[in-house]
């Protein structure tokens, strides 16, 4: 397939520590998907081929004040995150992976994003808006969760999307082919990051 770098949005989410480093929080939760697909690996490799080019790149994270007073009566995964304390402001699994952090502002950091979908809460809208963006492409974990709830947001609003299959993880790799598989080509395009390099010089 090919895209218009001028006129796409790579859009990062979940790269955290809680999520990427052995360490994190939640590492667990996603170890073997990440493993299987590379994740990370094929994501630096995307960043790289793609950060001369005009592709607009945004960083989504997920952070909650030290109480999580933004979530009243959570249920399932965001039950989860406040009883285990994950993604804590101020603490070192809330922060941004430093593979990440070592493009600077090359990735641009959208705060705010509170739950599942990262248009709610930030300007991630009005971000896309002001590049005159037209396709978002999509990588990070969790593919089921966070991915899903922001990539359909986007193709409701109109913008054609494209999941990186072999740049996000979920839960389980069984999982993650279900959703590569069966749900997200209801609505988007999916691809390998290789399948997008052909368009590096657009």
């Amino acid at each position: 397939m090919t895209i218009d770098p001028r006129r796409t949005a790579l859009v990062l989410i979940g790269f955290q520590r809680d999520y990427f480093n052995e360490d994190g929080i939640l590492h667990g939760v996603v170890e073997e998907s990440h493993r299987v697909s590379g994740t990370l690996e094929n994501t630096l490799e995307f960043i790289e081929a793609f950060k001369d080019s005009e592709m607009l790149m945004v960083n989504t994270p997920i952070v909650f004040s030290e109480l999580y007073e933004e979530l009243e009566n959570p249920i399932g995964i965001l039950k989860t995150i406040r009883d285990v304390e994950a993604f804590k402001q101020g603490a070192p699994g809330s922060e941004v992976i430093d593979e990440l952090g070592a493009f600077g502002d090359r990735i641009v950091t959208l705060p705010g994003k509170k739950s599942f979908n990262a248009f709610s809460n930030t300007k991630l809208g009005e971000t896309l808006r002001e590049h005159d963006i037209d396709t978002l492409v999509f990588a990070g974990c969790v593919t089921s969760i966070c991915v899903h709830a922001t990539a359909l947001h986007a193709f409701d609003s109109g913008y054609n999307v494209v999941l990186l299959s072999d740049c996000t993880s979920s839960r389980t790799a069984i999982e993650q082919d279900f959703f590569c598989e069966n749900v997200f080509p209801l609505f988007a395009e999916v691809a390998r990051s290789t399948d997008l390099y052909s368009t590096v010089s657009g």
